[in-house]
């Protein structure tokens, strides 16, 4: 019993790896650029990349409306503006700032409700690239109505000579892997209830 128990520990262990390294593989692809959509959606919590690359997009006319969810409280729209560049006159017309978003989850309910009240169902999703899956798994969860449009902002901590030679940085991309799995986990018995209730209701 002990013997079962110790492979299915090392059998275990390997897929977690053989799993993380396709995922650290995977995020650093350089991704192509956007199709045309309804609106824009970048999140903050990372590098500062990730709201620029969103107002580029808007001025690129990528889409008519720009949100910026999770933004500080304590930050005003002018001071923002001011910091990504922006003309007044585009703040004023075409984003938004979303404030009650404290984390990824909070992100995805702030932009879901965002664009069901401009009756948005096709987003282009800016975020780092190791933030990418999880982010974009938690808005299609929230909205599985739209089409989401990943476009990842390239950073130095998924640069595979970085987190194969640094530790912390691997603990980083594993910390970011494993909560992508919760999320996935969580899809799943989503998913699987879904199934149950079809499966009861009568015919």
């Amino acid at each position: 019993m002990r013997t079962i128990l110790l492979w299915a520990l090392i059998i275990g262990a390997l897929a977690f790896v053989a799993d993380f390294w396709s995922f650290a593989t995977r995020v650093r692809q350089t991704p192509e650029y956007p199709p045309q959509a309804q609106a824009i959606v970048a999140l903050t919590g990372g590098s500062l990349e990730r709201l620029s690359t969103g107002v580029r997009l808007l001025e690129d006319h990528r889409g008519e409306r720009l949100l910026i969810s999770g933004v500080n409280r304590i930050v005003t729209d002018a001071e923002l503006f001011e910091v990504l560049d922006v003309d007044a006159r585009l703040g004023e017309c075409c984003i938004d700032l979303g404030r009650s978003a404290e984390d990824t989850l909070g992100n995805a309910s702030e932009t879901a409700a965002w664009a069901r009240e401009h009756n948005y169902t096709d987003i282009i999703l800016v975020t780092d690239d190791y933030h990418m899956p999880r982010s974009h798994a938690e808005l299609s969860l929230a909205m599985p109505e739209a089409t989401i449009h990943p476009y990842p902002v390239r950073t130095r901590w998924t640069d595979p000579a970085l987190w194969r030679s640094d530790l912390s940085v691997a603990a980083r991309l594993g910390g970011e892997y494993v909560k992508y799995l919760v999320i996935r986990g969580r899809e799943a018995l989503i998913s699987l209830g879904s199934n149950d209730t079809e499966a009861e209701s009568p015919a």
